[in-house]
């Protein structure tokens, strides 16, 4: 691709996208802020006007030798006009800083909704990924202020257009050398802040992974889920100081660039300076020689000031641009991540077969950037209403097979189907309704409890009736009873008057979670690892009882568990070694024989 289109791709596209973004965001206010800018484009040259003609007024009263009260009532209106034209200024300004407020709100909320409703979009091995973190907090950090930056200097580069356009024809009638002087003047500051633009923003770029690990000491340092274990090992300190080196490190590089514009901008900004008195000069000569009158040399000397001011001020606008344009490029970039594949449109399938069950057909996953497969060609058939069990060392694929069940992760080869349409063709939400899960590292929100609960089908929230029925099956029941607030107790140490939980009354919350979601598939990893022995054996006594008419896959290393399912299928190296009754496994004296005779061996 020749270069200028490469130019066009990298600067105009995310121009035209952030304006698109800003007219959705608040297209009344972007409409005011545009007429706003016709206005302020079009003021200076009306008081450069108004003040020569105040001036020529005066300077003709004093050569006629006008009486000055008439004098002073003969250029009123002038003085009037000029007053009103602040006033007109003053509002404009006003009015400017609101509605850059309010778009300012508006444009970072919107922004904000779409990198997180695009992380909720994207498949789940992105977020295992250091360089998706790294686009992320790149498209995250400054898109939000670079997107109302190019607002604003959109809108000043048009104002500065309209202004030098007003100022064009005076500087033209008075010596076309002078405007070519201050417009030459102005150009090499331009360029060399576009050179710094761009190494800003490679800096910011190469920064992203060192910016992030200080986010991440940062989160460390001062979160409940860390303390604990922080201050019993004396790791604030060191930590702490591992967050100084980094910072050090990026302050040097950030200060080195900043030394360097600041020299850069302050050398060529002399030389506008100088061009600017020149061309001054070059006014009052003409005026001392009776070329021009007072007024006009008050005309130029203002269109100079401002032409330059304006010069500068559109050179500055275009510098900004690029440099805005270049983050907000890490942005759309991030926004262009291709997302899980959702199927809307089902009418054309072929009708669901509910008697097939879930069958997985030669299924093989890698997870991105390994060599090694996760799975490796399994084949499983699920029927209704059966309880499988997934055994297996860690590591074996057991929670990567749920997690291809539930579309978290598509399959590398083969394919997974349920009531026979492939995962593919369903729906996500429609499908996700379906399947109840309870992941080992599940979230403990620091919300209330009616909130932990109802996330397990959100819709429901306020069904006090499902409510009480999935704190039953979960075993969290007694414990809501025992809240003063009951339903609207807070969880969690993070917010005033949270109750914090225990392991085991956690894990409960998450299994009636799992039980809120009522749906055909109920899937629980590791569902009883923190529960005493008692309250454990309570919830699988009734496990058949809870899941019943469903579809239940239950992950667990302990055996006392597992042998209550229908089916127990063995993992090892992502592949099905064995699979049966835990009496039929038992009697082969295979991987499960063996690996139940040593958990049984330590409880005699």
């Amino acid at each position: 691709m020749p270069k200028s289109e490469r130019s066009y791709q990298s600067v105009i596209q995310p121009l035209r996208r952030a304006l698109e973004f800003v007219w959705l965001a608040d297209p009344r206010s972007t409409l005011a802020m545009a007429g706003l800018t016709l206005l302020s484009g079009l003021l200076p040259v009306a008081q450069a006007w108004i003040a020569k003609l105040i001036i020529d007024s005066v300077t003709h009263a004093i050569s006629t030798h006008q009486i000055p009260r008439e004098a002073f009532f003969g250029l009123a209106p002038y003085l009037y006009l000029e007053f009103g034209l602040f006033l007109v200024g003053a509002l404009i300004a006003q009015f400017r800083r609101l509605l850059d407020e309010i778009l300012d709100h508006k444009i970072g909320f919107l922004i904000n909704s779409r990198i997180i409703r695009k992380a909720l979009r994207l498949e789940l091995h992105y977020f295992e990924n250091a360089e998706f973190y790294d686009k992320m907090q790149n498209a995250r950090r400054q898109s939000e202020y670079r997107a109302m930056a190019i607002v604003t200097a959109i809108f000043q580069l048009v104002q500065s257009v309209i202004t030098l356009g007003s100022f064009l024809a005076l500087l033209l009638s008075f010596s076309p050398w002078v405007a070519l002087l201050l417009f030459g003047t102005a150009l090499p500051a331009f360029l060399a802040q576009n050179r710094y633009s761009e190494l800003n923003f490679r800096l910011q770029n190469w920064k992203a992974p060192e910016t992030r690990r200080m986010g991440y000491y940062e989160h460390l340092l001062t979160v409940d889920s860390s303390a604990k274990e922080i201050q019993t090992f004396s790791l604030g300190e060191p930590l702490l100081a591992r967050y100084g080196e980094l910072f050090w490190k990026v302050f040097r590089e950030d200060t080195r660039l900043a030394w360097k514009r600041s020299w850069s901008s302050l050398g060529w900004g002399l030389l506008g300076t100088a061009s600017y008195y020149a061309c001054s000069a070059w006014v009052v000569f003409r005026t001392l020689a009776a070329e021009i009158g007072l007024g006009s040399m008050t005309l130029y000397l203002a269109i100079f000031r401002q032409s330059q001011g304006t010069f500068t001020g559109l050179f500055d606008s275009l510098s900004r641009l690029y440099e805005n344009s270049l983050f907000m490029e890490n942005l759309f970039n991030f926004l262009d991540l291709p997302e899980v594949e959702n199927r809307v449109n089902t009418s054309n399938l072929s009708p669901l077969e509910p008697a097939r069950g879930i069958e997985v057909r030669g299924v093989s996953f890698r997870y991105a950037g390994q060599e090694s497969w996760a799975l490796r060609d399994v084949t499983l058939t699920i029927l209704p209403g059966e309880k499988v069990a997934l055994v297996g060392e860690n590591g074996s694929g057991k929670t990567t097979l749920i997690k291809l069940l539930t579309r978290l992760y598509e399959p590398t080869a083969g394919e997974i189907l349920y009531q026979g349409r492939n995962l593919k063709d369903w729906p996500l939400d429609e499908l996700r309704r379906k399947i109840g899960v309870i992941f080992q590292d599940f979230v403990k929100y620091q919300l209330t409890v009616r909130e932990n609960v109802g996330f397990g089908s959100v819709d429901e929230l306020g069904d006090l009736a499902r409510l009480n029925r999935a704190s039953a099956k979960g075993g969290l029941d007694e414990l809501i009873a025992s809240f003063s607030e009951g339903w609207e107790t807070t969880l969690g140490g993070w917010f005033q008057k949270g109750r914090e939980l225990s392991g085991g009354q956690w894990q409960k919350v998450a299994l009636s979670r799992a039980f809120m979601r009522d749906g055909e598939v109920i899937v629980l990893d590791e569902p009883t690892s923190a529960l005493d022995a008692e309250k454990e054996y309570e919830i699988f006594r009734r496990f058949k009882q809870l899941t019943e008419g469903k579809i239940a896959f239950l992950i667990s290393h302990r055996f006392s568990t597992v042998r209550m399912a229908d089916r127990i299928v063995v993992l090892k190296h992502g592949k099905i070694e064995e699979q049966g009754s835990h009496t039929e496994l038992v009697a082969q004296t295979g991987s499960y024989a063996r690996l139940f005779e040593m958990q049984a061996e330590g409880y005699r």
